[in-house]
């Protein structure tokens, strides 16, 4: 069975995706554990508040890493 490729010019929203994964999953954990620590609920309580993240950091990171690349490319001597 062939691998699934996805044409190039989903990078640029696929990273943005994977990035807030990682980074949401990452903080969403361990604020839960320092607010409240491994008590009953954790997993319910992760996992509203990972929503709730995803759907405020997915819409920021598709704006502001364009934005991160041209500052970026204006700072960096090509």
């Amino acid at each position: 069975m062939p691998a699934l490729k996805l044409d190039k010019k989903y990078s640029g929203l696929l990273t943005a995706i994977i990035m807030t994964i990682a980074l949401d999953s990452t903080m969403t954990f361990t604020m839960i554990s320092i607010n409240t620590g491994w008590t009953a609920g954790f997993l319910q309580r992760f996992v509203n508040g990972w929503i709730i993240g995803f759907a405020v950091a997915l819409p920021t990171s598709l704006l502001v890493i364009p934005l991160a690349r041209r500052l970026v490319n204006r700072i960096v001597s090509q």
